[in-house]
């Protein structure tokens, strides 16, 4: 059975509005951004994003700091009890391996649970 749904189309990057943005179109061609499909290549090229924003003054979203939200959000849900030194592309990777999942996919996965109780919370507080 075949699907006639289109997915979405990748938009150039000059149309993109921050970094969630850049991440919902590397989700559509991972390839292309991510070598070897790797979390932590991901994470090194979110580095540079962040980076980037810096040297031109663009407003930085803090979300993929080693130690920022996502991370914090990533350790309670990966059942830590502490922070990782190691990050949360390593933690990742690890979770992955150990569920015999696709590391990439399994991003993806909590990234969707991250922003969903992002948006949750966000909702609660407007209250």
């Amino acid at each position: 059975m075949t699907s006639n749904a289109r997915l979405p189309e990748p938009r150039p990057l000059h149309e993109l509005g921050g970094v969630h943005d850049f991440l919902d179109d590397i989700r559509l061609r991972p390839s292309m951004y991510v070598r070897g499909r790797s979390v932590l290549h991901l994470q090194s090229i979110l580095y540079g994003y962040s980076v980037a924003c810096e040297i031109h003054g663009v407003p930085v979203v803090k979300d993929f700091d080693h130690f920022g939200p996502f991370s914090e959000w990533l350790w309670s849900r990966l059942g830590m009890q502490y922070s990782s030194a190691l990050g949360w592309a390593v933690e990742i990777e690890q979770a992955a391996e150990a569920a015999g999942l696709q590391s990439l996919d399994m991003f993806f996965e909590l990234l969707d649970e991250f922003r969903a109780a992002r948006a949750t919370a966000a909702n609660q507080a407007a209250r």
